[in-house]
């Protein structure tokens, strides 16, 4: 495939996969797990309504320099209590590392008037409320500038109570308004074992026991491809039997007005090499440097409850994911049996992107999600990271001894990219760890022929380990190629090489 971005300023090349790499020789590719924040848990619950705490969503305004965090938390109230079980909080930071919680004048809380509740659900059965909140600095109506999306059981235009997905916005991220009109789309929530509906079937409500629903878990981003929003979550897929709700997949839904939602389309399911107990709990996903990434909970029913482990999954459409890290999870639970996040990892849609750093913000608990009691669990809210466009980096293997070879090579190896349109390319930079090692760039013509000026002999060792290595050469320039496609070749000497970047005139 071959790349045309001279309409951009700057572009990135991620080398997660091999989308844009003619081939590679003597390299091995690992994922770069991300790394929890030595102070964790960030939040935990410290307030009577904050029996447990998982589901987050984190905005950071650049402007202001201000962090707002969105948290679901368990109140574990009384059945005869009118006050709900499940509840929306709000904490905010200068930082992202330390964190408060205001005492608002929203909503109480059996007797406490101030709390730092924002949000209610609206029906009896709301013990999974799962709420995603996203940032449109676009939006012309200021009312409409926080936009939520959650899971809660609704009291429709029948007068039935339904469960399925419901919307809300806010000026300010803390005083919200649920739509008047829900749910926004029908779910199907734990109706395990029924049979699939057949077409033209409402009496009794039926139509709400949809076959391919969006369940409890669900997160929302702006898709800047397609320019609408994109809701990822759970849903249903049928048993060996036929039978509906086997187990969970992961499906999408758009819309672009945020109200109505299109019917989901599934997109990613457990296949032949996963487990036989394994299923998606929820599946968030987000936009970063080109490429759509999935942050798929897995979730693993046979062990403790049903225990969680964060798996990366990649895509450039945001519909066609691969799952290439099966052997090691991006974000597993937490070794220490006792810490909150030992359990389960919750992982959201909304990460913080910096311009050296990505930060996911994460709920934990430390037992299995499923089939434990909330109450009893230990919880919180954890940060882990990663240098920004280190996902996963190529390296070379500690041996090439192929007979084809004149001599066994000893962590050398090299990545021969697809051809690249490089009119108005005005300077290139990879994004390496050469601290051990050295890394060296020379081009050649789209047919693989060498350019006098821009050979390896030519290329400027790059040593180090940066985020932005400049590539160069030692009496040649990148603006002195004339246009047209030409073929970056990479060569590591005991170096891991994560991504390049084109800077466009």
């Amino acid at each position: 495939m071959k790349l045309h971005m001279n309409s951009r300023k700057s572009s990135n090349i991620m080398f997660v996969d091999d989308q844009h790499i003619l081939y590679r020789s003597g390299t091995r590719r690992s994922l770069c797990p991300a790394t929890r924040f030595a102070h964790n848990p960030i939040i935990w619950p410290t307030f009577p309504w904050e029996v447990a705490i998982g589901w987050t969503s984190v905005y950071h305004n650049p402007d202001l320099g201000q962090y707002q965090m969105w948290y679901q938390a368990y109140a574990n109230v009384s059945k005869e209590s009118e006050t709900p079980d499940t509840l929306v909080c709000y904490a905010e930071s200068s930082d992202g590392y330390e964190w408060k919680k205001p005492m608002l004048n929203l909503f109480a809380f059996e007797g406490v008037g101030e709390t730092n509740i924002v949000m209610v659900g609206s029906g009896g059965h709301s013990i999974r409320y799962g709420n995603s909140v996203v940032v449109d600095p676009n939006e012309s109506d200021c009312t409409r500038r926080y936009k939520m999306g959650f899971f809660d059981f609704i009291v429709d235009s029948s007068g039935v109570e339904r469960p399925g997905l419901a919307v809300a916005f806010s000026h300010d991220g803390i005083h919200w308004s649920k739509y008047p009109e829900g749910p926004r789309l029908p779910a199907n929530y734990c109706e395990h074992g029924e049979d699939v509906p057949i077409t033209g079937e409402t009496e009794n409500g039926l139509d709400y026991r949809v076959p391919l629903s969006m369940s409890d878990a669900v997160d929302i981003f702006w898709d800047p491809l397609r320019k609408l929003w994109a809701w990822y979550g759970k849903s249903w897929i049928d048993g060996p039997d036929g039978r509906m709700a086997w187990k969970h997949g992961m499906a999408r839904t758009e819309s672009r007005n945020f109200i109505d939602w299109s019917q989901p389309n599934l997109l990613m399911v457990p296949d032949d090499s996963d487990p036989e107990h394994l299923e998606f709990h929820s599946a968030p996903v987000f936009y970063c440097d080109g490429m759509y990434f999935c942050l798929n909970q897995l979730l693993d029913r046979s062990t403790r409850g049903g225990v969680i482990d964060i798996e990366l999954a990649v895509s450039h459409d945001g519909t066609n994911f691969c799952r290439p890290f099966r052997d090691q999870f991006f974000l597993p639970r937490n070794s220490e049996l006792k810490a909150f996040d030992a359990g389960s990892i919750l992982t959201n849609a909304s990460p913080v992107i910096l311009d050296k750093e990505i930060r996911f913000y994460y709920g934990g608990y430390d037992q299995g999600a499923t089939g434990s009691d909330d109450a009893n669990l230990v919880s919180g809210v954890g940060m882990a990271s990663i240098p920004r466009g280190r996902f996963a980096g190529i390296s070379p293997v500690d041996e090439s001894s192929q007979t084809t070879l004149r001599d066994p090579l000893k962590k050398i190896g090299q990545i021969t990219l697809k051809p690249i349109n490089f009119s108005n390319v005005s300077s290139l930079s990879l994004n390496a760890d050469s601290g051990k090692g050295v890394v060296r760039v020379e081009i050649l013509t789209r047919f693989g022929i060498r350019i006098k000026g821009f050979t390896l002999a030519d290329a400027v060792p790059i040593v180090g380990d940066s985020l932005e290595h400049s590539i160069e050469w030692h009496n040649k320039r990148i603006d002195e190629l004339e246009a047209g496609e030409f073929i970056l070749r990479i060569h590591m000497d005991n170096a891991t090489v994560f991504g390049l970047n084109l800077v466009y005139i």
